[in-house]
């Protein structure tokens, strides 16, 4: 080897032994870049977390003194405590929530939102923390002993609201049921109660307040949520520390159950109703 082609080589060599010597270093910042970024360091350098949701029965609302109470209320602040950081909520319209978040009015979105591919162009979600469906909500006379498949059954009737998702889905799951269809809403649960069709199907938490309110007549015979959809955290994009922690809480508040019973608490049970006013 000609001493011209030892130096050309031993530059090279120089060259390549800087770059994989400084890439760990350029590596290592890039991480602290981004981590420092992180909403989730404005979040504990603030003190607070800033939440945003909308109002609506029961994930958010209002009590008898003005206060907000609710399923979200209680991940809001159960979050915010495991963080070591206040809880504020930020009531926002619902059609501005996601305009809102971007702009930095607050740092996460927790209001029930369901994962969209429209809603995901715009903004990142994390795991889903609740999982909202349409449950039975039955005739307990009419149907005492029956498992899910005697539903699909010509001697069955249910009844639900025109053109609604419920029609819908008894019409896929049970097709050999009769479905008798209505244009008014709670028509279809007045057959049931009325004795007239053994089952409707509705969104929670309408099927387990029926069911409290006539207990002699009505009940939710399974526990399962069909046609169920998952609602996340909504979060800004390129924030990849926010949704690890995020996911991370999620998944260690499934595990050890106290999601399921904040979700059961407000979703299945009427210990909440008498704090907020009626109607």
């Amino acid at each position: 080897m000609n001493m011209k082609k030892l130096k050309g080589f031993s530059l090279t060599a120089l060259f390549l032994s800087l770059v994989f010597t400084a890439l760990p270093s350029l590596a290592q910042q890039a991480s602290q870049e981004l981590s420092s970024d992180s909403v989730i360091e404005s979040i504990k350098k603030r003190g607070a977390i800033k939440i945003g949701l909308s109002i609506f029965t029961p994930w958010s609302m209002r009590d008898k003194n003005g206060e907000l109470i609710g399923f979200e209320l209680d991940v809001g602040t159960k979050l915010a405590e495991d963080m070591g950081v206040e809880a504020e909520f930020i009531p926002t319209a619902w059609d501005g929530i996601i305009p809102a978040l971007v702009s930095g009015k607050f740092d996460v979105i927790i209001s029930g939102m369901t994962t969209t591919p429209q809603r995901n162009l715009t903004i990142n979600f994390t795991d889903p923390y609740a999982f909202s469906g349409l449950t039975i909500l039955a005739n307990t006379e009419m149907t005492q002993g029956m498992a899910i498949e005697d539903f699909n059954s010509s001697d069955v009737t249910f009844a639900a609201r025109r053109g609604a998702t419920p029609a819908t889905l008894i019409a896929e799951m049970f097709p050999e049921a009769e479905l008798l269809l209505f244009d008014e809403d709670g028509a279809a649960t007045q057959e049931v109660l009325n004795g007239k069709a053994h089952a409707t199907m509705a969104a929670e938490p309408t099927p387990s307040a029926e069911a409290r309110r006539y207990p002699d007549v009505l009940n939710v015979p399974f526990e399962t949520a069909f046609s169920a959809t998952g609602e996340s955290f909504g979060l800004r994009k390129s924030d990849p520390d926010a949704l690890n922690f995020f996911n991370n809480w999620i998944n260690i508040h499934t595990r050890n159950g106290w999601l399921k019973e904040r979700n059961d608490y407000w979703f299945r049970g009427s210990d909440w109703a008498d704090l907020v006013p009626e109607g």
